[in-house]
């Protein structure tokens, strides 16, 4: 069984859930667990999902830059 390929939109749906999935992570997880128990994992997922949403602005720009049809000189 064969998948079809990963298209840029794909990828970028992919990215979007990714990024919105580990910020809310970082966001619940100090309430359930406390403050003081995950303080520099939390930093270190922040920065994740601050990547993640970085990289699904770039394929959005991207698409739409494709979408466009210009050309760079």
């Amino acid at each position: 069984m064969l998948l079809p390929p990963l298209t840029l939109q794909d990828f970028s749906l992919l990215l979007a859930v990714s990024a919105i999935l580990v910020l809310s992570t970082t966001e619940i997880v100090p309430y359930i667990f406390g403050e003081k128990t995950l303080v520099s994992d939390m930093k270190k997922l922040r920065i994740l999902a601050m990547v993640l949403g970085i990289l699904f602005l770039a394929t959005v720009a991207i698409t739409t830059f494709n979408s466009l049809n210009l050309q760079p000189s």
